[in-house]
């Protein structure tokens, strides 16, 4: 039988990775449909992307399925080609990744989940059946020609602050559960008006715009395939680019160059700058922006305190790191604790 699971180290999966001279191409889809048993659904998809050679993050849930992976170019057709012969899937629009070096995964997991986004809808009525309309790259630009249009962006702050649309609002939480009644209180004085929402590759705005809906508003929109099918579009069809900036991205290359322009500032001494990075001491792996020289200076660290730990010997970093004496040294992705910046000058 075989294994539905991984059971090789990360360390050795990421240095295969490394090893590899065949390039990858970097893919994201998601679908809403209906499945009955996802467990049986994800150990079949785990056999066959195993197969071949697919890594990458995939969530299933009776809702549907949530997909980022990258896949050897010489197995993209046998890929695509298994991939539409699931009926709700076939010729399922899949998002190319913009700006992609292969290595973005090294392992393939796939998990069940409870839903394939998390949104803390507990209204029985609430259905994805109803949802927004979908609006390509020429139908946007058009549409936020009118300065009557409200963009919304329903990505977290991390996301927003290095790369968004031209006057797109940003909703100021920290997840998407949040964001769903926040989003519908800030436009509660603009149900009537159009309302076009997006995010980096559709998943989250189609289940917002359909949320927007159940909440009363009227005319509301989504980016097809998010912002990463925008780009590809613009860029195919000769079209303007309304989008400034880095979009962020939920693998190892945590974000692809959409524009040159940098709108991002270093979260240690405020120049410019849009990588983001995890801090380098393995007990608070802060996700934050750092500029070329604030890496050298800090050594990839947060702070001169998570600096001064990287230097301590292995055996007491592991202590640390089961919660003794961790101190301010455990942080996360919160807006919350991300304020005040960290090294930032006033």
């Amino acid at each position: 039988m075989a294994l539905l699971h991984n059971r090789v180290s990360q360390k050795e999966l990421k240095q295969r990775l490394l090893q590899e001279t065949e390039p990858r191409t970097t893919i994201s889809f998601y679908q809403y449909f209906p499945i009955e048993d996802p467990q049986v659904f994800r150990d079949l998809l785990y056999k066959e992307l195993h197969a071949l050679k697919v890594y990458g993050r995939i969530y299933v849930a009776h809702e549907g399925i949530n997909a980022q992976i990258s896949v050897p170019s010489s197995n993209y057709e046998a890929f695509k080609s298994y991939l539409y012969t699931i009926g709700p899937l076939n010729d399922l629009r899949l998002n190319i990744a913009v700006d992609d070096d292969g290595k973005s995964f090294w392992v393939l997991k796939i998990k069940v989940r409870d839903k394939i986004v998390a949104d803390g809808i507990s209204d029985p009525s609430f259905s994805m059946e109803v949802k927004g309309k979908y609006v390509n790259a020429a139908q946007f630009n058009e549409l936020t020609n009118d300065p009557e249009t409200v963009v919304i962006d329903m990505r977290n702050h991390y996301e927003y602050e290095v790369g968004h649309f031209e006057s797109a609002i940003e909703v100021p939480s920290d997840t998407f559960r949040e964001q769903l009644p926040m989003a519908a209180d800030m436009m509660k004085d603009a149900k009537d008006k159009n309302i076009i929402m997006y995010c980096t590759g559709g998943i989250r705005c189609e289940k917002a715009s359909a949320y927007m809906l159940h909440q009363g508003f009227k005319n509301v929109y989504h980016l097809e395939g998010g912002i990463i099918h925008y780009a590809n579009e613009v860029k195919k069809q000769g079209l303007s680019n309304k989008f400034r900036g880095k979009n962020f991205v939920f693998d190892n290359r945590l974000g692809e160059r959409i524009t040159e322009e940098i709108i991002a500032k270093c979260h240690q001494c405020g120049q410019p700058a849009d990588t983001h990075v995890n801090c380098a001491n393995d007990g608070c792996h802060l996700l934050f922006i750092q500029c070329d020289n604030c890496v050298k200076q800090y050594e990839g660290c947060c702070s001169k305190e998570c600096q001064d730990v990287i230097h301590l010997p292995i055996e007491e970093q592991e202590i640390l790191r089961k919660g003794i004496d961790k101190g301010r040294n455990v942080f996360n992705k919160s807006r919350k604790r991300l304020r005040p910046r960290l090294n930032e000058k006033e």
